[in-house]
């Protein structure tokens, strides 16, 4: 059998100034092309997909100046309309650019012709394509059904109605929409068909738009509201954010391999999921620190990280305080014994938890609980483990339902929180109705188990 054998290497440590993401260096292009003002976007990312998009926008009228040899460039926006009514723009294989685009475009009341390289004519369009019809876009195929070249013409603008898209497939299909419709000026809602993907980069896109002064309303991830009269104002000035996918790698080898390697363009304000990564490596054991738009990781005194840590065992089986750091997606980021850890459930020797069950004043509360999954008191109940609103309630007292069935959702953080059955049974009462307010550790559904709680 053929081995291959990986020499360990030295120390590692230092620096590293990541390259811009690419998702959010095309929002905030077009934004910023769409906005009133000039703005001046800096650490642009120099990919194939940016110089699409800065290909295309300067063929559509708007001026784009690179401030010397930097990655910076002053965008003048048009205000909502493009000058150019009539343009051929080849994209080549980008989809950032194309997608976005193609919304944008179908609303400027001109006629476009869209295509790319041979492969991009293969990446589906149609979902978004039948969204903006029902906005009243005017777009034809120009090859098979459902996917580019397409043709754009003016649009009979119907933004009233309820514009519905799929929730299932990309989730740039959404992206483009929220990003073109406060073009109408009109209300519109997006109501997602099906369970939302990818809800991270929808969370970029809504950042981004409140840059530029557009809010948008969300009902929990299935309907988005877009009030009428908001306009893209320029900022003055933006920074795109580092790639957190690309930081990975560079973290994970300062906390391998001694560090300390520190990442500059992501950091505790990053709006990119994708930082929760530092979180894991702090889990593991790594010595994690982070500023305002740089993270650094390097390896515990004692080595490298465990990659299956017992950081509990060190926790007395009792209810305990530690500083709150952060609080997402039902995590709570805290200091456990001086190390940044984030928290749903810590083991403890003998098979009890600590649930991260409360946050108050700067402190989150960890009471020991029987095992149980998260979320879930003694025999199956469902407690809440945030402060939040209850935004979704799918059953009703005396309701059998399976494990694993969803039960209800609560909006808490900018994140919508799923909570599942943690056993098959029957809900004896609902303990709080939709739209309610809910504090950590208050009974939500009572559950009689049919057998007792999972080993």
């Amino acid at each position: 059998m053929e081995q291959l054998h990986l020499q360990a290497i030295g120390p590692l440590a230092g620096t590293i100034k990541l390259p811009g993401s690419k998702s959010i260096s095309n929002r905030t292009l077009l934004l910023a092309a769409l906005a009133e003002g000039s703005t001046l976007v800096r650490d642009l990312l120099d990919s194939d997909d940016i110089r699409r998009m800065l290909e295309a926008l300067a063929t559509l009228g708007v001026r784009i100046e690179q401030q010397g040899d930097s990655r910076d460039f002053l965008v003048h926006g048009t205000g909502g309309a493009f000058s150019v009514k009539d343009a051929d723009l080849f994209l080549g294989n980008a989809g950032t650019a194309f997608r976005p685009l193609t919304a944008a475009l179908a609303l400027m009341q001109g006629h476009y012709h869209l295509h790319g390289v041979p492969r991009m004519h293969e990446r589906p369009i149609g979902d978004l394509v039948d969204a903006l019809r029902v906005a009243g876009a005017d777009i034809d195929y120009l090859g098979n059904d459902g996917y580019p070249p397409l043709q754009i013409k003016p649009a009979s603008l119907n933004a009233g109605q309820v514009i519905p898209v799929k929730g299932n497939v990309s989730s740039q299909f959404l992206t483009a929409l929220l990003m073109a419709l406060p073009l109408t000026g009109e209300d519109v809602t997006i109501e997602v068909v099906g369970e939302l993907i990818s809800k991270p980069y929808i969370e970029i896109t809504l950042n981004l738009m409140a840059r530029f002064g557009v809010q948008v309303q969300r009902d929990g991830w299935q309907r988005f509201t877009i009030a009428r009269g908001q306009r893209y104002t320029s900022p003055g000035e933006i920074h795109v954010e580092g790639d957190a996918s690309s930081a990975s790698y560079f973290l994970a080898a300062g906390a391998l391999a001694g560090g300390p390697v520190r990442v500059e363009g992501v950091g505790r304000s990053s709006i990119q999921g994708d930082v929760k990564f530092a979180d894991a490596l702090a889990l593991m054991g790594a010595e994690i620190t982070l500023g305002d738009n740089w993270i650094e990781a390097r390896a515990p005194a004692g080595g490298a990280p465990d990659p299956a840590p017992a950081r509990s065992e060190a926790v007395e089986p009792a209810a305990v305080a530690v500083t709150v750091q952060d609080e997402r997606d039902g995590a709570v980021s805290v200091i456990v014994d001086g190390l940044r850890t984030t928290v749903r459930a810590l083991a403890l020797p003998g098979g009890g938890w600590l649930d991260a069950c409360g946050v108050s004043e700067g402190f989150a509360d960890l009471t020991d609980r029987p095992r149980d999954s998260a979320g879930a008191a003694g025999g199956g109940s469902v407690v809440s483990r945030m402060h939040g609103q209850l935004v979704k309630l799918a059953v009703a007292p005396g309701q059998r339902v399976a494990r694993g069935e969803f039960l209800l959702a609560i909006e808490a953080m900018k994140m919508e929180h799923r909570f599942e059955a943690p056993v098959g049974g029957i809900v004896t009462e609902v303990g709080v109705a939709a739209g309610a307010q809910v504090a950590p550790g208050r009974l939500l559904v009572p559950i009689e188990p049919d057998a007792g709680p999972p080993a």
